[in-house]
């Protein structure tokens, strides 16, 4: 990190910490931002942003359940419970 000064209008100056990037190499970039989030890694705010914004296109959002999805698990339970249609009797034929 890199510490540089900052005038302000009202005299003085403000430290601001500058991180430098970190090469991510061949990480992944949930991975990356898991380790961004506990401390383990450094990172920019760029590199974060940019970390969020390719995620999207590496690991999917879980989706919620739509009506038709709804429908067909409840007649799955409803086929498989008590008054499910049984096998016809099996008739020889001669």
């Amino acid at each position: 990190m890199s510490t540089e000064l900052e005038i302000q209008d009202h005299g003085g100056a403000l430290k601001r910490f500058r991180s430098e990037p970190v090469p991510a190499g061949d990480m992944d970039m949930l991975q990356y931002l898991q380790d961004v989030a506990l401390g383990v890694i450094e990172s920019t705010p760029l590199q974060v942003k940019a970390a969020i914004a390719a995620i999207q296109y590496t690991h999917a959002k879980k989706a919620d359940v739509g009506k038709r999805e709804q429908r067909q698990e409840a007649a799955r339970k409803a086929a498989n419970g008590r008054f499910h249609c049984r096998t016809p009797p099996l008739h020889a034929v001669k």
